[in-house]
């Protein structure tokens, strides 16, 4: 139990297998599979296609039932709903409504989330800054490219603030500099407290970003274990050092010789391809010409720091200080000054009644009004005033 308190995602001997019609065993995708991810950890799944990566995390997520094993997602079933309310997922292929445009699709996430007007309207614009389609805010989503796909949909895994996050494929589609931005905005999520698993088949997404790996191939978890031992090369010595001329390289070769060591290689050391190219893409961007859609990703989303203050302290500040400005010179001494907000509509209608007040008047009045009526006038103003005061209340209804 104690283990399930501890780890945020635990599988125990989980296994999956599909049957065919008439129930006879088809494929198993998964087997005997145990995984720990403790918390703020980046946990990669890798291996080649067909492995069963996105099968586990399909379980995961509570999208398919094991046939056999134990699963637990912050120690609960992963078909709870609290559960799933601290999880963001990004799929291996982003299902989005193409008629919708980058704001109505994070919109409509925000909803599923029952997320206030306002506090989506925040979210929105700092996930598209953040994802670098501030720019293409309004195009249609089925006009996107896949890499901008990609960045919209990384926008909605991040929309409720996950604990969790699972990426299949992130960066699939994505050209080099957008995948290596992804793969920076991952490691900052991390250091921000989130657990992340990533799965993929591309060894430079996992090589950057995952402080422990499992490699699958059949279904079965055949390595497991932090980046670094598994890829330390155990019985070999690299030395660097700045160019060497030939004479000298010879007196290393021969001086290792006679102390019984085998010299591998004396060479040049290359550079990698991908920091190649994006020191040549970051030297262009430096030049007035920028490329259309997508653009470079922005800082991280304020709500998905650590250190961000309560959700809705911004608008009561924000409203505290409008009606701090509408506040009239000189408040009546026998009553309370009310509410900021109430003390603004108030002011409003005040001056819709100076108005009535002035159509009101007749340059010869047959008689007074009874006492108790009011003028024709009068009345069908404060209808106007009574639907002014009630709108606010109805589009408070509509919210919650």
């Amino acid at each position: 139990m104690a283990a399930d308190e501890n780890s945020v995602v635990r599988t125990v001997g989980l296994t999956k297998t599909f049957r065919d019609f008439w129930f006879r065993e088809k494929v198993t995708a998964v087997r005997e599979l145990d995984l720990e991810i403790a918390s703020g950890e980046v946990y990669g799944l890798l291996g080649p296609n067909g492995s069963g990566k996105s099968t586990t995390l399909k379980i995961v997520l509570g999208l398919m039932f094991p046939t056999r094993g134990l699963v637990r997602v912050f120690g609960r079933q992963p078909g709870d709903v609290a559960t799933k309310s601290r999880i963001g997922f990004l799929p291996e292929e982003s299902y989005l409504y193409p008629f919708l445009n980058a704001h109505e699709t994070l919109d409509y996430y925000g909803r599923l989330f029952h997320q206030g007007r306002y506090e989506r309207r925040r979210r929105i614009g700092m996930l598209l800054e953040m994802v670098g389609l501030s720019g293409a805010a309004y195009r249609r989503v089925g006009e996107y490219s896949k890499g901008m796909q990609r960045r919209i949909g990384m926008a909605q895994a991040l929309i409720n603030d996950p604990e969790l996050l699972i990426l299949d494929e992130p960066t699939s589609g994505m050209d080099p500099l957008a995948a290596r931005q992804f793969k920076d905005l991952i490691a900052e999520l991390s250091r921000r407290g989130k657990t992340i698993i990533l799965s993929s088949h591309l060894l430079a997404d996992m090589e950057d970003v995952c402080d422990r790996v499992g490699i699958l191939y059949a279904g079965q978890l055949r390595s497991q274990g932090a980046l670094g031992e598994l890829l330390s090369r155990r019985g070999m010595t690299t030395i660097t050092t700045d160019e060497l001329d030939e004479e000298t390289a010879r007196r290393i070769r021969d001086l290792l010789t006679e102390r019984a060591h085998k010299v591998l290689a004396i060479e040049t050391p290359k550079d990698r391809l991908e920091s190649l190219f994006l020191r040549i893409v970051r030297e262009a961007q430096t030049r007035p010409d920028r490329p259309a859609g997508a653009v470079a990703t922005g800082q991280l989303a304020e709500f998905l720091r650590a250190d961000e203050p309560a959700a809705g302290q911004e608008l009561i500040d924000d409203l505290v200080a409008a009606g701090a400005a509408a506040q009239p010179v000189a408040a009546p001494a026998e009553a309370p000054p009310p509410p900021p907000a109430a003390r603004a509509a108030g002011e409003v209608i005040d001056d819709l009644l100076a108005a009535a007040d002035k159509t009101d008047e007749a340059p010869a009045a047959p008689e007074a009004p009874a006492e108790g009526d009011e003028a024709p006038g009068r009345d069908v103003n404060r209808g106007v005033i009574d639907s002014l005061i009630q709108r606010p209340e109805r589009e408070k209804t509509d919210d919650a």
